[in-house]
């Protein structure tokens, strides 16, 4: 274990407050503003300065400047993935090859949903994968195929994929 490892350290604070706090567990997450700037390219910030930018394929109308929103939906799912194997690991003292995690996800979707050309075809993705490369010295492979499950369950993206969430849609 290393001493003093600060994700290690975060995640038993926070694990402490919360249990004590449980009424403080819950919030509202902080909102992304997209604005449609020109063709299909839309841009996207939040409360604290994040900004990313999309544009769709060019088989649907946009110029393919930028990635899709699908790709930064896969890419988020990654990264989460990703930083979820680093929080489970600092809090179980596993020791990962530094640079060792790789995350890679894809899916496959129907176009006619996104186009609305037959109702019984999903919008959305119709399914997805996710691939997980880690390597440790210090733990076998059914530790790391643990870790990897627990960070994909706990993982908001992927959790969120997985189930039924409320969806509520205001014009204003």
């Amino acid at each position: 274990m290393v001493p003093n490892d600060p994700i290690a350290d975060a995640v038993r604070s926070a694990s402490a407050y919360l249990t004590e706090h449980p009424t403080e567990a819950r919030y509202r997450d902080a909102h992304a503003r997209a604005q449609l700037v020109t063709g299909l390219r839309v841009t996207v910030d939040g409360l604290r300065g994040e900004h990313v930018e999309t544009d769709m394929p060019t088989g649907i109308g946009g110029s393919a400047t930028m990635p899709s929103p699908g790709w930064y939906f896969r890419a988020s799912t990654a990264a989460c993935v990703a930083s979820l194997i680093g929080i489970r690991a600092a809090a179980l003292a596993i020791e990962l090859e530094q640079g060792s995690v790789e995350v890679i996800v894809d899916s496959e979707s129907d176009d006619r949903g996104i186009l609305g050309l037959d109702d019984d075809v999903a919008a959305g993705a119709l399914s997805m994968k996710i691939v997980v490369g880690l390597r440790s010295r210090t733990s076998d492979r059914a530790t790391l195929e643990t870790l990897v499950r627990w960070a994909v369950d706990h993982c908001p993206v992927s959790d969120t994929v997985r189930r039924s969430v409320p969806v509520e849609v205001v014009v204003a």
